[in-house]
């Protein structure tokens, strides 16, 4: 039986999945084109979305007005419509939010779960991609013509569609504010946790590490559009890559002493909830999908962006647990690194996942931001403060000093809140379920339900009831064990 030559098997092969990566994966789809194709950030700055009439149905793509300065983050919820990324770049964002910091915890996560834990990775990464594109979805209305036009430019815009002007934006501001807040907090403490085990011996403590780590991230007041966040959210995914990398080859080293028989098939209802909301929070992305979409230069690659960045971060997250756990079995630490034999191996990856959570602060840093400044500071009457930004596109001396300040306010906090695995657990129970699972569901059904058919409808309600339930179990528990561990005390 003839052998096909090597050379042409590999190119084969490489052109094969190279047809399916996010540069070529809408080719030939002109409904998704047309589906997200870009429109303007206001409602009456919309743009309409035509396919040609050409041979390759390619996106016609209509610009109304003279749209935004740079300090207003045109073209999205936060960046600026005059900076346009790539598929590839909105990729790094979302791979930034949901392979972040957090995968540190995920065998311990294992450990508390069991394989439904190794399942929820998986499961939830499904169900956080589906919800995300529906999030999308709810941007858009169908007009007389059968176009779709972007009407809404933020989660807060659609919320305050469903549940008004008043109590959605409010309702919606305050949980990505929080969910926001605490993931800029948690990448603080986490820094201080890494570096004190870095240098046990040292002179400097916990507290001491946060706050140099806090004056480090100081530059991140001068980011001014989305663009400079996704290249640190790609230099972030290559730490990212490096640390993973070394974890795993430690782990695969000792894969002759893997406790294969700990890996649980019970349900453990006090610590379960806890590992269930370490997942969901981790997954958390809806916050900054409304942005991404805005700001591409091609929204019609959206979809496959979120389907790989969902699709690898489920497989990579799953793994990464369960070979962690089946490492250290029950030895396994809230944070993976802690666990690692020597230190000067354990070093260095702490030191490079400390770069790495230098890196991954400025994107929820830069959305809380943006937040914050639609909300108070638009100019009067439409808010309460004046604009942060000057005619020229330069910050105001007073608005430089309010982003220096939330630096600042998040590091503090992070000085006072200890418990990293317990506390992302919490959150994640409390404001992940709601932006990932609860809220985007119902915005669909709300917005879209007319147009539904029966199967959807079933799976956002079941996608909701799934929210509530993991969000009542985990807040309680997860409650209870964060109130037990500050009985124990500060643990620095």
């Amino acid at each position: 039986m003839a052998v096909p030559p090597i050379g042409a098997t590999l190119e084969a092969a490489w052109t094969t999945v190279r047809s399916a990566m996010p540069d070529s994966c809408v080719n030939g789809q002109q409904d998704e084109q047309l589906h997200f194709a870009k429109f303007g950030r206001k409602p009456h700055d919309t743009e309409l979305s035509n396919l040609n009439n050409g041979a390759e149905g390619g996106l016609q793509r209509v610009d109304s007005g003279d749209g935004d300065d740079e300090s207003c983050g045109g073209g999205g919820e936060f960046g600026s419509s005059r900076h346009k990324i790539s598929e590839w770049q909105a990729g790094w964002n979302v791979t930034n939010a949901i392979q972040g910091m957090f995968v540190v915890s995920l065998p311990y996560a294992v450990l508390n779960g069991g394989y439904w834990a190794i399942t929820a990775m998986i499961g939830v990464a499904y169900i956080c991609c589906y919800t995300g594109k529906i999030l999308v979805d709810c941007l858009y209305v169908t007009n007389e013509e059968g176009q779709l036009v972007r009407v809404r430019d933020t989660y807060v815009s659609i919320a305050e569609e469903c549940f008004g002007r008043q109590v959605g934006a409010r309702i919606v501001n305050t949980a990505q504010l929080i969910e926001l807040l605490m993931t800029c907090i948690l990448y603080v403490v986490l820094c201080g946790d890494l570096l004190v085990g870095t240098f046990p011996d040292g002179a400097i403590d916990t507290r001491s590490w946060m706050m140099i780590c806090g004056i480090l991230l100081l530059p991140c007041s001068f980011l001014k559009n989305l663009h400079h966040v996704s290249t640190l959210s790609f230099w972030c995914t290559m730490a990212h890559v490096v640390i993973n990398v070394m974890i795993m080859g430690y782990c695969l080293l000792q894969a002759a002493t893997w406790g294969w028989s700990q890996v649980s098939l019970r349900i453990d209802i006090f610590t379960f909830p806890i590992s269930l909301g370490i997942i969901v929070f981790s997954y958390t992305s809806q916050i900054f999908l409304p942005a991404l979409e805005g700001n591409m230069k091609d929204p019609s690659k959206f979809h496959c962006m979120l389907n790989w960045s969902h699709v690898a971060a489920g497989i990579f997250k799953s793994l990464f647990g369960y070979v962690g756990f089946l490492t250290w079995q029950s030895n396994t630490q809230e944070v993976i690194t802690n666990n690692l034999p020597t230190q000067g191996f354990k070093g260095i990856v702490n030191f490079i996942l400390v770069v790495k959570a230098l890196l991954s602060y400025p994107l929820p840093y830069y959305a809380a931001l943006d937040l914050l400044e639609r909300a108070f500071f638009q100019g009067r009457p439409e808010t309460t403060f004046p604009r942060m930004w000057a005619l020229d596109g330069d910050l105001k001396v007073w608005g430089l000093a309010l982003r220096v300040g939330l630096v600042v306010f998040t590091t503090v906090m992070a000085i006072s809140i200890p418990h990293f695995a317990i506390l992302m657990g919490f959150i994640g129970s409390f404001t992940g379920t709601m932006l990932s699972f609860i809220w985007p569901c119902y915005f669909h059904l709300k917005l879209k339900g007319p147009t539904l058919d029966w199967g959807t409808v079933a799976y956002d309600c079941f996608v909701i009831f799934l929210g509530i339930l993991f969000g009542v179990i985990g807040i309680y528990y997860s409650f209870l064990a964060l109130v037990q561990a500050f009985q124990i005390g500060l643990p620095f």
